[in-house]
């Protein structure tokens, strides 16, 4: 290969590994042109898979800052470049490996973290970006379908409220001027200090005011009767 293309092929390589969002890198010794191009079908249209060469290869990783694969670049390599959903070519890889035993899945980067090939088998398990969203999207749903519910309710209580409130003013106009209405009155009660105006009672002296009975006057004046009536006793008595 010339110089120029080695260049270019660098170039393109780096290229496609700062622009996915995963890579994973595989050996495909003793597969088909036939059964590359299945399993170029089954990762989907988001997944490009490159037949690639290690030396120009490790180059682009280390241009792109990829360091992962410095040491897994041996033997009939391919990459999968991954720009749409990493879970769903994942399952691509490892599901076609299951069938094609031939295929070795030999470690892979996401978001420059790197992958062994058990973490992708892991990330395989998960469920698919349209999955989740699906589930997202549910979830939203009824989360919205609870708000409404929980506005709505609060909403028919004010109206409860607002319409006793209309029906109290009704009965009294006092409460729409700031008023507590009727029930308020209660400061009236405090009227009863009048009842306890029993100090009138006290004028019980009154009847203490034995001493004006008439009696010792009268007894006073019996006496003098007495008296007037033994002088003319004893004037008569003289006469005589």
């Amino acid at each position: 290969m010339a110089r120029s293309d080695k260049a270019t092929a660098v170039a393109e390589l780096t290229e496609e590994f700062r622009s996915s969002t995963a890579a994973v890198l595989t050996e495909y010794r003793g597969l088909t042109v036939f059964e590359l191009k299945e399993l170029r079908r089954s990762l989907g249209t988001h997944t490009s898979y490159a037949v690639v060469k290690n030396t120009l290869t490790k180059i682009a990783a280390q241009e792109a800052g990829v360091s992962a694969f410095d040491d897994l670049l041996q033997g009939p390599s391919a990459i999968a470049f991954v720009k749409g959903d990493p879970v769903e070519a994942a399952k691509g890889l490892r599901e076609f490996a299951k069938a094609h035993p031939m295929l070795v899945i030999k470690g892979g980067v996401l978001d420059g973290k790197a992958l062994s090939p058990g973490e992708i088998s892991k990330l395989a398990d998960l469920e698919s970006r349209e999955v989740l969203l699906a589930k997202l999207a549910g979830a939203m749903q009824a989360s919205l379908q609870n708000a409404v519910y929980l506005f709505a309710a609060p909403l028919s209580q004010a109206a409860r409220v607002i319409e006793a409130l209309r029906q109290k003013a009704e009965q009294d106009p006092s409460i729409l001027r700031g008023g507590s209405g009727t029930p308020a009155q209660e400061p009236a009660a405090a009227a009863e200090p009048e009842t306890a105006a029993e100090p009138e009672t006290a004028a019980e002296p009154e009847t203490a005011a034995e001493p004006e009975t008439p009696e010792t006057t009268d007894g006073n004046s019996t006496a003098t009767d007495s008296t007037d009536s033994t002088d003319s006793t004893s004037t008569d008595t003289t006469e005589g």
